[in-house]
This record gives C-alpha cells, sequence and structure tokens, in this order.
C-alpha cells in the first residue's frame, strides 16, 4: 500500500487522558513525516485549539493540514491558507440556537478569539470518574484558547457564519434528548456526537471525510493512500473513508465494529504501535 497520508483525530487519539502528546507518538508521526507522508489533524475542535499541537508535530516544516469543527473548515498549516470552508447558515445558527433554548444544555458558539455562551459560571457538568466535576465551558475556552464572553440570547446575537454548534450536556441527559434536539433540522444540518457530554451541529453534508475528499483528491492523495485514526462517533467517516481505517483501542462500540483495525488505546501509544508495523 502506497501511503501518502495519516489522518488523526486529537482527543482520545492523537493525546492520551491527560491531554499529553507523548515522545514515542510523536516520534512515530515525525519519522513518518520524514518518509514524504502527509500528517493530518482531523478533530471536531476549533482551528486554534489545534495550533499547538501542529507545532508540536512540525507539521509547518513538513506541510500539514488542521481539518477543525469536524470537518467544516481545513487550514494548510505551513502557509495558514484556508483550503475549505462550509460554515452554517446565519439563519439556521438562529435557528438551532433557539430551539435549544427549551433543553437543559449548554450551547457554545466561537467566532475568532471568542467563545459566547450564556453564563461562564453555569458549566458544570458531573462526569463521573476519572473526570469527576468540573466547568465544561472554562475547559472549551482554554482547549481552544478563547476569551469568554456572555451572551444572554445567543439566537438573537448571531449575525455570523458559524462553522459548528457546541451542545454540551450530563451524558444521559444527552443521551436521553439529542434525537428531539436534532428532529426539526435532522435533514438540512450534520448532528453528532463527539464525547458523550458533546453533541455538535455543523452544516449538511459536513464530516471529516468530506474536507479530506475535498483537499486531498487535488493533491492526488487518494482514500487508499489514507490510513486514519479514530475513536468516537465523529470519526466513522475517517474510518469508512481511509484505506485503512484504524479504531483506538479506548474507541467507541461503533468505531471498532467499523475498523480495519484495532490498536492499543491513547495511553499505550496506539498510534506508534499501529505505524510500526505498516510503514
Amino acid at each position: 500500500m502506497d501511503i501518502k497520508a495519516i489522518v488523526l483525530d486529537i482527543d482520545g487519539t492523537l493525546l492520551n487522558d491527560e491531554k499529553q502528546l507523548t515522545p514515542r507518538t510523536k516520534d512515530s508521526l515525525i519519522d513518518a513525516q520524514k518518509q514524504g507522508i502527509k500528517i493530518v489533524l482531523a478533530s471536531g475542535r476549533p482551528t486554534p485549539g489545534m495550533w499547538k499541537y501542529a507545532a508540536e508535530l512540525q507539521l509547518e516544516r513538513y506541510n500539514g493540514m488542521l481539518v477543525s469543527y469536524n470537518g467544516a473548515y481545513v487550514v494548510e498549516v505551513a502557509t495558514k491558507k484556508e483550503l475549505f470552508s462550509q460554515p452554517l447558515s446565519i439563519e439556521m445558527s438562529q435557528q438551532i440556537l433557539e430551539h435549544l433554548k427549551q433543553f437543559d444544555v449548554l450551547p457554545m458558539i466561537a467566532k475568532e478569539e471568542y467563545m459566547y455562551v450564556n453564563n461562564v459560571y453555569n458549566g458544570l457538568l458531573d462526569l463521573g470518574t476519572p473526570l469527576g466535576t468540573f466547568n465544561i465551558i472554562e475547559y472549551e475556552a482554554r482547549g481552544g484558547e478563547f476569551q469568554l464572553c456572555e451572551i444572554k440570547d445567543l439566537a438573537a446575537f448571531v449575525d455570523f457564519p458559524l462553522h459548528k454548534i457546541l451542545v454540551a450536556a450530563q451524558p444521559d441527559y444527552l443521551n436521553m434528548h439529542w434525537q428531539k434536539i436534532l428532529a426539526p433540522f435532522k435533514n438540512k444540518v450534520h448532528g453528532v456526537f463527539s464525547a458523550p457530554m458533546y453533541f455538535e451541529f455543523t452544516d449538511q453534508g459536513i464530516d471529516k471525510a468530506q474536507a479530506l475528499a475535498k483537499t486531498l483528491t487535488p493533491l492526488g492523495v487518494k482514500p487508499e493512500h489514507i490510513i486514519s485514526f479514530g475513536d468516537g462517533h465523529n470519526d466513522l467517516s475517517l474510518i469508512h473513508y481511509a484505506g485503512i481505517g484504524i479504531a483506538m483501542g479506548n474507541a467507541v462500540a461503533e468505531l471498532k465494529k467499523n475498523a480495519d483495525q484495532i490498536t492499543l488505546s491513547n495511553n499505550e501509544d496506539g498510534i506508534a504501535k499501529a505505524l510500526s508495523g505498516l510503514l
């Protein structure tokens, strides 16, 4: 197999549970780039929350790419050039945010260096062992390197396109209500879990695989040239798209069921382990 690209989810895949990129995984990916293989980070994260890991992996030197917002935006690391962008329409964003008011959820939206929420102090979720109770709003703001801004009515506030609307809630509540949350927009937008406490809205047709098709295919990188790694429901399109789709040992059951291979967990250098047998 002629490998030309390795595509990696970030949280739960590239990073261990301490949100660290381990030396072994880092070295394996830098070695792959030295062989001429392009590295693509593909995450539900906003773009600003990905640059740190692009720098650690030397993606600027080797001309890697960032696929952010679950596939709604793609940028070339070396040039900072936008390669693909497909946000939600303003009208659709307003409708979704208005609809969310009837549910016990925490909507979060971003523009440039700011993340907008209803109440920065009303973000406590109890996620059980080992995560415990913490402010999910603060967590997201720090991960995306955003300043926080409170807006009482997000639906009325939004007059700009959004690449993603992030909805956080207690996992049990979200699992019980996600279908009602999505129902009015089911055939108009894409809705997916990125973690048990996160449900995300992007424009219709958006997923990580489409972003790869739009940006890698013109470079001569076809699905059969790609190895992908993921752990969550929002990585399912990656697993199906790539010639070799690999689920982490900690991945959700659906992803493991659809993967070509299952490697060790994100805490056991699963990426490095898999690549040692493929490159």
